[in-house]
């Protein structure tokens, strides 16, 4: 088997990513402290065509060096906005029709493994700071919650490493068994 160049990939130019038919899917970052994890989200949402990220409170917004680091050009491709409350934009989402998630370690949460998604639904997932995790008042105005099972010793995973595994759930929930 021979690794194939990048050159060979058939990749979407920018111009192409944007103008191609999304996921229906929006990431919201509720104060995210690590420049190189909101890179690293940005070329997941890029990876999965995700329809646009909400950078929230405090998270950093490109152009940033560390950002670019990690996101690797993709923060010209995925759609972005800041918003400085991550509730009120919760709200707004929901008023909008669109089912928000907070991913989380919860009481009554959904296992991942457990969650179905619905057709014609567009989702926003939520995902939290990296020692507090998602707000509270964030949490309790979300839909759902979804937990990402673990079995080791830690009680979590990195957001970026949660948001790769999050993402790639629903994404092939949503868009391969229609293919």
């Amino acid at each position: 088997m021979r690794k194939l160049k990048n050159s060979e990939l058939d990749r979407l130019t920018i111009e192409g990513f944007k103008s191609s038919e999304k996921t229906p899917i929006i990431i919201v970052l509720d104060n995210i402290r690590s420049l190189n994890n909101i890179g690293s989200v940005f070329r997941t949402s890029d990876a999965f065509l995700v329809e646009k990220i909400y950078l929230c409170g405090i998270t950093a917004q490109p152009p940033h060096k560390d950002i670019h680091k990690t996101a690797l050009g993709s923060t010209e491709a995925v759609d972005w906005e800041h918003i400085e409350d991550t509730l009120t934009l919760v709200e707004k989402l929901k008023a909008d029709g669109v089912r928000v998630i907070s991913i989380e370690q919860a009481e009554n949460a959904t296992m991942l493994n457990e969650f179905t998604t619905q057709s014609k639904t567009k989702y926003a997932l939520v995902f939290g700071n990296e020692v507090k995790g998602v707000q509270q008042m964030v949490v309790d105005a979300s839909d759902l919650v979804i937990e990402i099972p673990q079995f080791g010793t830690k009680h979590s995973l990195n957001i970026a490493v949660s948001c790769g595994v999050v993402v790639w759930d629903v994404y092939s929930k949503l868009i391969i068994p229609h293919q």
